[in-house]
C-alpha cells in the first residue's frame, strides 16, 4: 500500500522531497533543520547537519536560518560548496510563524544575488517555513 503524502505536501500535494527536487544518492546536506525535518522528509537519507563538514561538495544543500544575521553568516560558508550545477535551498520563517523576526524573500535574494546565485523555485516547507531554491547564474 503507498505511502500518504506527509503533512508537509500542503496544497500541492507533492511530498517536500518532491518539492525540493533531491535525488536520492546526491550528495547532500542539511544545515539546522527543524526538529521534524526528517518527518517532513518522509524519512529521506539526507545528511543532517549543525555545521557543513570542512571538505568536500554538495549537489544538495538545504540551509534554515531564522534572521538575516544567520543569512549572512552562514551563506558565504556554504555557497563556495554548492557543486557546479546544485542547488541551494534557503529556508527561513514565514511571516505568519511565531519565530519570524525580520528576514523575507527580498532578503534572502538581496544576500544571494551578488554571489552569483538566482532564484528559480519557492515552496512551502511546512506551516512555519518558507523555501527559495537558488542556483549558480549560467553565464
Amino acid at each position: 500500500m503507498a505511502k500518504p503524502p506527509s503533512s508537509a505536501a500542503g496544497y500541492s500535494g507533492k511530498s517536500l522531497i518532491a518539492k525540493l527536487g533531491w535525488k536520492g544518492g546526491s550528495n547532500a546536506i542539511v544545515v539546522a533543520p527543524p526538529a521534524n525535518y526528517a518527518e517532513l522528509t518522509d524519512d529521506a537519507a539526507i545528511a543532517v547537519k549543525k555545521a557543513a563538514p570542512a571538505r568536500g561538495s554538495f549537489d544538495f544543500v538545504h540551509v534554515f536560518v531564522r534572521n538575516a544575521a544567520e543569512l549572512a553568516r552562514d551563506l558565504p560558508k556554504l555557497e563556495p560548496r554548492l557543486a557546479a550545477g546544485g542547488m541551494l535551498w534557503v529556508s527561513w520563517p514565514k511571516k505568519s510563524s511565531a519565530m519570524f523576526v525580520d528576514l523575507t524573500e527580498d532578503g534572502i535574494r538581496k544576500v544571494c544575488l551578488p554571489m552569483g546565485l538566482v532564484d528559480v523555485k519557492v515552496c512551502a516547507v511546512n506551516a512555519d517555513w518558507s523555501g527559495l531554491k537558488l542556483m549558480r547564474r549560467k553565464i
